[in-house]
């Protein structure tokens, strides 16, 4: 297992501050980076690594059975509240940035009950995927992908009994065991004076989609716009991951652009193969469900 500096791509950099502190689980030494389960996060990129086999079907796309999210526009969202404005209170058309699409409630409902996927960790896969089609439309990332590496790498941000927010917070800060060298992990010493995983010796992979704290700090970003990335926020790590999983131009509907995508998150094989059958698995319950 080797470790690379994390690809540099169009992402939108940021790096996160502390936050109010809030009881950690801290990822049980089984965790790691050769197995499924909370591990060490996002560490390295392919490097010449050829994969026995190319896994058969990526997941489907944005556009494909599964993969499609219904959504209703912004500013169908926000008509309610605007019929209750006088026309003079009304801000323009101009005044505000262009709206995109949100996902229909009524999408994440019957999704959230098919697949198992919290409806809060739902909603930020499926704007993060939305997102992506308005940012880089050639990568094609869906939200089963995202949701995949959700579930392996904190159970969605309910790992030891947290769970996510109506904020998108988790209500756990989950932070991943120190990478010293052993539990198969490779060593990488401190590099934000612990101020991301409360750590001052070693790194930890931290949040919902356990970033390491160089990493995050390339990729972090401010999903909803509340002014700071927080990698303890699944808005912003869906986000962060997306853009991760997308890097040097992939299409995620490539099979081999997928493959590598997935093992730039977490450079094993059983681990991309995991990834697949619970994204392929989400995504088949989404399509009966619709």
């Amino acid at each position: 297992m080797t470790v690379s500096p994390p690809v540099g791509q169009d992402a939108e950099a940021s790096t996160a501050k502390p936050l109010p502190h809030r009881k950690p689980a801290v990822v049980a030494a089984a965790a790691v980076l050769s197995a499924a389960g909370l591990t060490a996060g996002i560490v390295a990129v392919v490097g010449g690594l050829h994969p026995s086999a190319v896994p058969p079907q990526p997941p489907p796309g944005p556009q494909e059975a599964g993969g499609v999210i219904d959504t209703v526009p912004a500013d169908g969202a926000e008509a309610a509240e605007q019929a209750d404005l006088h026309a003079d209170e009304r801000p323009s058309p101009a005044s505000r940035e262009t709206a995109s699409a949100d996902p229909l409630p009524e999408w994440l409902d019957n999704i959230s009950a098919a697949s198992g996927v919290p409806r809060r960790a739902l909603l930020a896969y499926a704007n993060a995927q939305l997102r992506l089609m308005e940012e880089q439309p050639r990568c094609r990332i869906s939200w089963p992908t995202l949701a995949a590496i959700g579930e392996v790498e904190s159970k969605h941000g309910t790992y030891a009994g947290g769970k996510v927010g109506p904020d998108g917070r988790t209500t756990v800060d989950i932070i991943g065991i120190p990478l010293d060298g052993s539990n198969n992990t490779v060593a990488i010493g401190d590099t934000d004076g612990g101020d991301l995983d409360g750590d001052t010796r070693w790194d930890r992979a931290v949040g919902p989609m356990q970033f390491i704290p160089t990493t995050w700090e390339q990729w972090g970003a401010d999903a909803d716009g509340d002014g700071r990335a927080n990698p303890h926020d699944i808005d912003d790590t869906a986000l962060s991951a997306a853009r991760y999983l997308c890097a040097e131009g992939r299409d995620l509907t490539d099979q081999e652009d997928w493959w590598r995508a997935v093992l730039s998150y977490n450079q094993s094989e059983s681990y991309a193969r995991d990834i697949l059958d619970i994204a392929n698995r989400y995504a088949a319950d989404a399509a009966r469900a619709t």
